[in-house]
């Protein structure tokens, strides 16, 4: 009866402990000063704010979508974030786990013989089979909460790795993205180029005839040969840049060595058949906390890093483990489950230390090092993403700018290099004039070119900083996690 009621104040006491006791300190988000608002700029409604979730899709090129789609399958760093999620995920069952109790079997047999001086038991001086089967029931009772924050410190671990996941795969996708209108924009200068170096090789011929016809000097005709010498140095330059960036890109996209070896194709198009967004969505600063992955996952490392407080504390103070021991000896194997020995033995044990000399405080004291990191990375992180954010909107609207007044720069130099070619012919202006203005087109278009590369890598920042598509859900650990390809 005393044991009974022994046993009971004991479950009793362990039960108070496994639920009100845990040790470290609990997580509390850092404060920090966010500003009120973001920015001005072009900003859309609830309403078109739908079917942004896909934001690449908005360049309206088919084959930047499928590149996309391709890199979020086969990019070889996404795919090792994912494989990463699968070890957060184990780690994280093996905290739950570590929380439940024990069973472990073992079976046994022998075979003894027995000296024959021996008195107890009485020796018959023969060989003897011995058969043993046991079961033995193990549970740790969690009095400081070393397990749970164990398991807190696993859970906000694999957080991370999602969160980290996501992260790059939006990076990717950036990179994916802006490399492409990159490549159409080489390709682009390269077109540009080999048109007016056509349209150079026509006024050599032209001039040269004028030359033989005696029209002409050959200050002129020298003039003609340089300019078309000097646009035809730079058709190499703009080839290689078109090749450097398809290899750049066939990477991002995940192709095989052999892939990239032949010879590269990413389909039709033009830089001037992508669109350029005018608007984009608007989000409080606020939200930029739970919108930004990287800004997710250095707050997980820090929910991992207050956790591991609480674990080496924990693991300065006893350990009470409980044990329940039951099994069944005989000598013969068929009696092992008809009429068996039965034994059985239950207790508790406690384990903790005496005299670490300060091993149990360096953990803790380090333990709250790396709190401290974490934290203060997390304040980085923060502060870096506004300044992202803050740059991406400047670049957004000037860029913008900037397309408009090239263009119009390039529709006046049209009209100059008309004119000049038309006075030319009359006679009214020298060579050189008409070079000038053919030079001065020729540099135009070519910061055309690159103006609209600017604006549509501008537009791809803008979506990276603000952290990728707009869409209800705002946590990508809600649902299903990525799965590793």
């Amino acid at each position: 009866m005393h044991k009974k009621l022994h046993l009971q104040a004991l479950s009793l006491l362990a039960a108070a402990f496994l639920t009100g006791c845990a040790m470290g300190p609990d997580y509390e988000a850092p404060e920090i000063d966010l500003p009120q608002e973001l920015p001005e700029h072009s900003l859309l409604s609830e309403a078109e704010r739908e079917g942004w979730e896909d934001w690449w899709t908005r360049f309206g090129d088919p084959t930047l979508s499928l590149l996309v789609n391709r890199a979020m399958d086969q990019n070889l760093d996404i795919r090792l974030r994912a494989e990463q999620i699968q070890e957060a995920r184990a780690r994280l069952g093996l905290a739950e786990a570590n929380r439940l109790p024990t069973l472990d079997g073992q079976a046994e047999a022998t075979r003894q013989s027995p000296s024959e001086r021996s008195t107890i038991p009485p020796s018959t001086g023969e060989a003897q089979n011995l058969y043993q089967l046991s079961g033995q029931l193990g549970y740790e009772i969690d009095l400081w909460g070393r397990l749970a924050r164990s398991e807190e410190a696993a859970e906000a671990s694999l957080e991370e790795s999602v969160f980290t996941h996501d992260a790059i795969e939006l990076a990717t996708i950036t990179d994916v993205v802006t490399t492409y209108t990159n490549l159409r924009a080489a390709q682009r200068e390269v077109f540009i180029l080999e048109s007016t170096i056509e349209s150079r090789e026509e006024t050599l011929s032209l001039e040269q005839a004028r030359y033989d016809a005696g029209q002409t000097d050959a200050l002129v005709l020298r003039q003609a040969e340089s300019e078309l010498a000097t646009t035809r140095a730079q058709l190499p330059g703009a080839k290689q840049r078109v090749e450097q960036l398809r290899s750049a890109l066939a990477v991002l996209v995940g192709m095989t060595p052999r892939e990239l070896m032949e010879e590269l194709r990413f389909g039709p198009g033009e830089l001037t058949d992508l669109n350029l967004p005018k608007e984009v969505p608007s989000l409080l600063p606020s939200n930029l906390l739970k919108r930004r992955p990287d800004l997710r996952s250095a707050e997980a490392s820090l929910k991992a890093a207050t956790a591991q407080i609480g674990v080496a504390e924990a693991e300065r103070f006893p350990q009470l483990n409980l044990s329940f021991l039951l099994g069944s000896t005989a000598i013969e194997f068929a009696d092992m489950l008809t009429a068996p020995a039965t034994t059985w033995t239950r207790g508790a044990s406690v384990l903790g230390p005496i005299l670490d000399f300060g091993r149990g405080a360096a953990r803790v004291d380090t333990a709250e090092a790396l709190r401290d990191q974490a934290e203060t990375q997390y304040r980085m992180t923060v502060l870096t993403a506004f300044q992202e954010v803050r740059d991406a909107l400047t670049l957004y609207q000037t860029s913008a700018d900037r397309v408009e007044s090239v263009r119009r720069q390039v529709e006046a130099i049209e009209d100059t290099v008309r004119m000049a070619q038309l006075r030319y012919d009359e006679g009214f202006v020298g060579f050189i004039d008409v070079l000038d203005a053919q030079r001065n087109l020729l540099d135009a278009e070519l910061a055309l070119v690159d103006a609209m590369r600017a604006r549509l890598n501008a537009t791809a920042s803008l979506f990276k900083a603000l952290g990728g598509g707009w869409e209800e859900n705002l946590s990508p650990v809600a649902g299903g996690q990525p799965e590793a390809n």
